[in-house]
This record gives C-alpha cells, sequence and structure tokens, in this order.
C-alpha cells in the first residue's frame, strides 16, 4: 500500500496495475485511489473469482485465464 500511496502521488502515469493483490487489498487501494487515478486488478483471476474483483471497486480487471488453460480443437475440414 506504501507503494501504491507513492504511485498516486507522480505525475505521468495513466494507470496503475494492481497485481496478485487480494480482494481485500483491492478494496483498500480503490479506497485509497479515490478515483484519482485508474486501478488494474491482475495475477490469479478467473471465472470463480472475477466478479468479487469487480465489486472491490477497481477500474479494470486484466486475467489470462481466457487463455491459458485452452484445449486445442480440431477444426480440420476433410473433403474426399
Amino acid at each position: 500500500m506504501q507503494e501504491l500511496q507513492s504511485a498516486l502521488g507522480l505525475d505521468g502515469i495513466t494507470r496503475i496495475l494492481c497485481d496478485n493483490f487480494n480482494t481485500a487489498d483491492l478494496a483498500l487501494a480503490a479506497g485509497l485511489s479515490q478515483g484519482k487515478m485508474p486501478l488494474e486488478a491482475s495475477g490469479n483471476i478467473d471465472e470463480n473469482n472475477i466478479q468479487a474483483v469487480a465489486q472491490t471497486g477497481v477500474d479494470f480487471i486484466s486475467t489470462g485465464a481466457i487463455t491459458k488453460h485452452i484445449r486445442a480443437v480440431d477444426l480440420s475440414l476433410n473433403l474426399v
């Protein structure tokens, strides 16, 4: 949270990434930011917890889960 408070006071920043924060810390970060700077949540976010993350008050959510655990599908067309 100290790093977040320092970043909030810097010029030229357009967004702050909160990586691997739990939902309690994300809510605290959103409260500290008070809309001064957009916050982006990232790290360990998937379909099971994305709603809870959204309810913390962050402005953006990034997740790699939608592409990280995919399985290949054979979509080839074999014409005889």
